[in-house]
């Protein structure tokens, strides 16, 4: 099973965990396992330390002994982690390397020399780029095989020189490896990249969430509050004037209004229903509720609407019919709702007030109209309310919504 070790951290890359407050972690990448590495690095180092001769305190055993030293200095150095040795630093240790396994080998007249050479090919490829690893793979055969040629004569067996060229093979394994990490670093990365815009997409949808529902409050409790709070102030100032009547009708608007706000309460809970009725029910149930029975009109192919599209149709209209209770009193409403070919149009439209307005509903905080604004806005479409200035429904107050299908 391949060991997971932690990607080193880019030095130069920003700390995103320190801005979104959230543990970033570093991912771990598949390699071999580094026991095993140190095992065959001590390995070569224990057989060379017992094959290799001459070796000693003088002469050439004392260059044997320090040429010794270099190589298995240079192959311990190999698990140096990559982000702590700069790429320059790297190719001249592993270049001094190569060096000092081809004079090992040769001013030893015996002994396992060349798994120096062998071993550091291998890191080459792993530790350096693809170009710099060729070149100075290459040049670690060239030295190999030139010293065993020198050292052995052209009388001898070429099998024997020959073997020198071929320390430069395992450079090719190296690469390999190089390469390998290299993409599961990539994959990995770009998961954690996948991830982070997930949960960016996720925190986006919660704030927008958070938006619709800020809304809803407010169509719900906001108008109806503050009516309430209104003809409940009105009751205490009538209550030193003496006029119980006066008193009474303003404590019976206020509960009307709490009625209303309860019926309100139930259209939003019913709205924010995943298994919400289609809009044309929903608005029927909405209407009949309000007492505008048989008040909607459906033209067009019903169609199924997105969820987000039919909640926020149904929120405009429940807002639009409470300020029709609140500012037109008595007069007639109706309600359309065309399906075209390339677009859904949501129309509410009340006759003016028949009965009595009350105190301060001509006044309104004005957010009512803008969170239609922004529903709408939010699914791309136009609203447009005020009087209908022409027609058989001249007089009439309207407010239109079309969304683009």
């Amino acid at each position: 099973m391949p060991y997971l070790r932690p990607v080193p951290a880019d030095q130069s890359a920003p700390h995103h965990g320190a801005d979104t407050g959230e543990a970033t972690g570093e991912r771990p990448v598949p390699e071999q396992d580094p026991r095993v590495q140190w095992a065959a690095t001590l390995a070569v180092i224990v057989a060379g330390a017992l094959t290799i001769r001459p070796m000693g305190l003088s002469g050439q055993g004392l260059a044997v002994a320090v040429l010794f030293v270099v190589n298995a200095a240079s192959l311990l150095a190999r698990r140096l982690p990559e982000h702590r040795v700069p790429p320059r630093l790297a190719l001249v240790w592993l270049t001094l390397g190569v060096v000092a396994a081809a004079a090992l080998i040769g001013v030893s007249s015996s002994g396992t020399s060349y798994l120096f050479a062998f071993f550091l090919s291998g890191h080459i490829g792993y530790r350096l780029e693809t170009r710099p690893a060729l070149i100075l793979a290459g040049l670690c055969s060239l030295l190999c095989g030139a010293v065993l040629y020198l050292s052995l004569g052209p009388e001898q067996d070429p099998l024997a020189w020959t073997f020198g060229l071929a320390t430069g093979i395992p450079v090719l394994i190296g690469i390999v490896n190089r390469t390998q990490r290299r993409a599961v670093r990539a994959a990995i990365e770009a998961a954690g990249s996948a991830e982070r815009a997930a949960r960016a997409e996720a925190r986006t949808a919660v704030l927008t969430e958070r938006g619709r529902i800020a809304r809803d409050v407010h169509d719900v409790l906001a108008h109806s509050l503050a009516g309430i709070n209104m003809q409940l102030e009105l009751a205490d100032a009538l209550i030193d004037t003496g006029d119980l009547n006066k008193v009474r009708e303003a404590h019976e608007k206020a509960h009307d209004l709490v009625k209303e706000s309860l019926k309100q309460a139930q259209w939003t809970v019913h709205a924010l229903r995943e298994d919400t009725l289609p809009l044309p029910q929903s608005l029927a149930a909405m209407l009949a509720s309000s007492g505008h029975r048989d008040a909607l009109t459906v033209t067009g192919t019903e169609r199924g609407l997105p969820a987000k599209v039919g909640q926020n149709l149904l929120r405009i209209a429940q807002e639009a019919l409470t300020n029709a209770a609140r500012h037109a009193p008595g007069g007639a409403v109706n309600v359309d709702l065309t399906f075209a070919a390339t677009s859904t149009t949501l129309r509410i439209r009340n006759r003016p007030a028949t009965g009595e307005v009350g105190a301060g509903s001509g006044a309104g905080s004005g957010m009512g109209l803008i969170g239609m604004r922004e529903r709408v806005a939010l699914l791309g479409g136009t609203l447009t309310a005020g009087p209908v200035a022409e027609g058989p429904h001249r007089g009439d107050w309207q407010v239109e919504a079309v969304i683009p299908q």
